[in-house]
């Protein structure tokens, strides 16, 4: 395996949606190997994906409409970075409008890919602690329930069938491995 990464022969945009951006990739490996790729481009500063603790030990999960799977699906806040914001700024901006509070302290936990192979997009994992109240109007079409659920019980919660999307089951797990240290 070489240490170089592959030349890029060209990058261009084969489809657009609101959303997203399918992008055509050429690359030249070292060993002279050309291949084509298609992947999801970005376009976006990234999202935030947000584990808000309150001050009983209960991480504050959403239910909401999941368009993707078509049902209610429990998990954590998240969103887009909007431009101007850092990974801080837009969780605590997600945190008041989906939640309904905001964090004194954010620690910013790591970053996560999905399907690195296809997809450009990068979400940044945030602790949110020390919650105090306040309501920022979102761009949910109805409200988004709030599940308080005790962090001590991760395997319970992962148990609940409402609970699939991979980024809030590796947050909740990364939140709790930092609490504990």
């Amino acid at each position: 395996m070489s240490d170089r990464y592959p030349e890029t022969l060209h990058c261009s945009t084969v489809a657009r949606s609101r959303l997203f951006r399918v992008e055509a990739l050429g690359l030249r490996f070292s060993n002279g190997a050309e291949v084509e790729y298609e992947r999801l481009g970005g376009g976006s500063h990234g999202a935030v994906l947000v584990v808000p603790i309150n001050e009983r030990g209960e991480v504050l999960l959403i239910r909401e409409y999941a368009a993707g799977t078509g049902r209610y699906e429990l998990g954590l806040p998240k969103g887009r970075i909007e431009a101007g914001e850092d990974c801080l700024q837009a969780a605590n901006r997600e945190l008041m409008e989906e939640v309904g509070c905001g964090a004194e302290q954010l620690t910013a936990l790591r970053s996560v890919t999905l399907a690195p192979a296809y997809f450009s997009h990068r979400t940044e994992l945030v602790l949110a602690e020390q919650l105090f109240e306040r309501r920022l109007p979102g761009d949910e079409p109805e409200p988004i329930e709030v599940v308080a659920w005790p962090l001590d019980g991760l395997g319970r919660l992962l148990a609940e069938a409402e609970l699939t999307e991979a980024r809030s089951i590796a947050a909740l797990y990364v939140a709790r491995d930092h609490l504990q240290r």
